[in-house]
């Protein structure tokens, strides 16, 4: 597999790597170590060298999977993993240099590692941004040895552009794919020009670019996607990446119009934003090894020209930008 170099850190990871927020079970569902395993084995055996968890997910529980996975492999794999969303209620006066410490230093025992190699802000609030003393606090955790980079990851481009003005952010995981194009439109090109790695998270819209879905699909309670659609727990551009559900199905027919008759959605999605060589690594998540090895099927799928990318734009101009664009 070729690798791609995420920006500054010169880590040279899989591009198809494993986001780790459903490992363990499907949204919603009871955590289970067994599967959240299988996960995490099936993706490195495929070549995945690059994890990233949080430590909400599931309550640490996938941090604590990722770390004990790790310790039965003898490959070279970079874990990822984030910080601040625990703080109730999630908004500017919780973020403390001493809370941020402290999240760090129970990440690194969850992990059971002595050092994070990447350490990522967990789409604090905006006014986070403009706070030095919230970034220099991870300069000092660098030289104590505890993270080797600081990363932040974004709600909106807005965010992205302020979070790398700091001189110690190295990457940037940001909402990319077919239903949410503005991050190309400037911020890959300032990213590029200060070599900062882009992870690109939610590229399959939690799920509607896999054309898996239907007016009669329904989601279980616990799913984000099920009580999540107006924004009722955290930003709503986390789910369908803030498309609306019916608005989305229309846009997803309209894409398979574009994609041969055999085609696989899901996989043409992690194509198309490969397609851009300032992405790093994209992170697809799975609840099922299944998944992982659909999800990485992508490296081996014939290649699409440039009037393809030119029809997925008309889909997203017609049907989705008119919502989303200038909202995230």
């Amino acid at each position: 597999m070729q690798k791609r170099i995420l920006g500054k850190t010169g880590f040279e990871i899989s591009p198809v790597s494993l986001g780790s927020w459903q490992v363990g079970g499907r949204w919603g569902s009871a955590f289970d170590k067994k599967n959240a395993h299988n996960i995490l084995q099936t993706a490195v055996d495929s070549g995945v060298n690059f994890i990233d968890t949080a430590d909400v997910y599931s309550d640490g529980e996938s941090e604590g999977a990722v770390g004990r996975f790790i310790k039965t492999r003898s490959e070279r794999i970079y874990v990822a993993t984030k910080c601040g969303r625990q703080i109730q209620p999630h908004v500017n006066e919780g973020y403390t240099v001493a809370v941020l410490r402290k999240y760090v230093e129970d990440s690194l025992l969850r992990l059971q590692v002595d050092t994070i190699d990447l350490i990522q802000l967990h789409c604090p609030p905006t006014q986070v941004y403009y706070r030095p003393e919230i970034f220099a606090l991870f300069d000092d955790l660098k030289k104590e040895g505890k993270i080797q980079f600081l990363g932040v990851s974004v709600e909106k481009v807005e965010e992205a552009l302020k979070a790398i003005e700091y001189d110690n952010v190295a990457t940037v995981q940001i909402i990319f794919n077919m239903f949410r194009q503005r991050p190309s439109d400037l911020f890959f090109k300032e990213a590029k020009g200060k070599n900062i790695g882009i992870i690109v998270r939610v590229p399959l819209a939690s799920g509607l670019l896999s054309g898996r879905y239907s007016s009669a699909t329904t989601f279980e309670a616990g799913d984000h996607r099920h009580f999540n659609r107006q924004g009722a727990a955290f930003d709503k551009g986390e789910t369908f990446s803030g498309v609306d559900y019916e608005t989305g199905l229309l846009a997803v027919n309209a894409l398979k119009e574009v994609f041969p008759a055999n085609s696989d959605l899901a996989v043409a999605a992690l194509q198309w934003i490969l397609r851009f060589e300032e992405v790093g690594t994209v992170i697809p998540g799975a609840s099922r090894p299944e998944q992982v090895v659909a999800n990485m099927s992508v490296l081996n799928a014939p290649s699409f020209e440039e009037p393809i990318m030119e029809s997925v734009r008309a889909v997203y101009e017609k049907y989705i930008k008119p919502q989303v664009h200038q909202l995230w």
